[in-house]
C-alpha cells in the first residue's frame, strides 16, 4: 500500500463527487469517468439513493476506472462500504460515526476526511486524526439541503491557517472562477458536485475547474 503521506499529498486538486441523484444529466460512472479523464484528483462516491447492493455495483466499477487513472477513490459516509471496495478513503459528515469510533481496520487502511460549516467544528476535526478537513458551503448549494449560508473565500483563508498543516478541501457551489479565488486562498482542493454531475459536458467541466485551479497552486 503507498504511504499514508504520499497519499495525502495526492489530496490536492479537484475532488469530483460521483452523486446519484436521478436528477443529473450525468450518472455516477459518467461523472467518475469525466473526473479521470478531465484530471481530478480524487473521486468520492457519493450513493444516497442506490440500496447497497446497487452501490457496491457502482463502487467497483468506479473503483476500477480511478485505479486504472491513477485517481484517489473515496466512498461518502461509509466506512464498511470503503472497505469492501478497497477504497483509499472515506468522508464523513457531522452527522456520521466519529473517525475515533472507526474500527482499527479502517483507521489503518483509509485516509479520512471530516466535512465542517464552521470555524468551530474545523477546529474540532483537526483533533480527531483525520487526514484533511473540508469546509462548506462556500459559496452556498444547490446540490443537498443544508441550514448553513455561504461562507465565502475570506472564512476558507481563515480556515486554511487554522486547519494546518492539515489539508484543506472546500466545497458548496464551486465553479471554475469560484476555485480559482480558493486555490488563490490556498486551499488544497476543491469538492464538487453540481459542477460536473449537472453539466452538459462534464469532462469539459472538470477540465475548466482543473486549468482554474493550476496557476493559482
Amino acid at each position: 500500500m503507498e504511504p499514508r503521506a504520499a497519499r495525502r499529498r495526492r489530496l490536492a486538486g479537484v475532488h469530483v463527487l460521483a452523486d446519484d441523484d436521478p436528477r443529473w444529466p450525468a450518472g455516477p460512472f459518467e461523472q467518475a469517468d469525466a473526473a479521470c479523464a478531465g484530471g481530478a484528483a480524487v473521486v468520492q462516491l457519493r450513493c444516497k439513493h442506490a440500496t447497497d447492493r446497487e452501490a457496491l455495483r457502482l463502487g467497483q466499477a468506479i473503483r476500477a476506472r480511478t485505479r486504472e487513472a491513477g485517481l484517489l477513490f473515496f466512498v461518502n459516509d461509509r466506512f464498511d462500504l470503503a472497505l469492501a471496495l478497497d477504497a483509499d478513503g472515506v468522508h464523513l459528515g457531522q452527522e456520521d460515526l466519529p473517525p475515533g469510533c472507526l474500527p482499527s481496520e479502517a483507521r489503518e487502511r483509509l485516509l479520512v476526511g471530516r466535512s465542517t460549516h464552521d470555524l468551530e467544528e474545523l477546529g474540532a476535526a483537526t483533533q480527531e486524526g483525520v487526514d484533511y478537513v473540508a469546509l462548506g458551503p462556500i459559496f452556498g448549494t444547490a446540490s443537498k439541503h443544508t441550514p448553513h449560508t455561504a461562507r465565502g473565500v475570506e472564512m476558507a483563508r481563515e480556515a486554511v491557517r487554522r486547519a494546518a498543516p492539515l489539508p484543506l478541501v472546500a466545497i458548496g457551489g464551486i465553479d471554475a472562477a469560484g476555485a480559482a479565488a480558493l486555490a488563490a486562498a490556498g486551499v488544497a482542493g476543491v469538492a464538487v458536485i453540481s459542477a460536473v454531475a449537472g453539466a452538459a459536458d462534464p469532462l469539459a467541466a472538470v477540465r475548466a475547474l482543473r486549468a482554474a485551479i493550476g496557476p493559482a497552486r
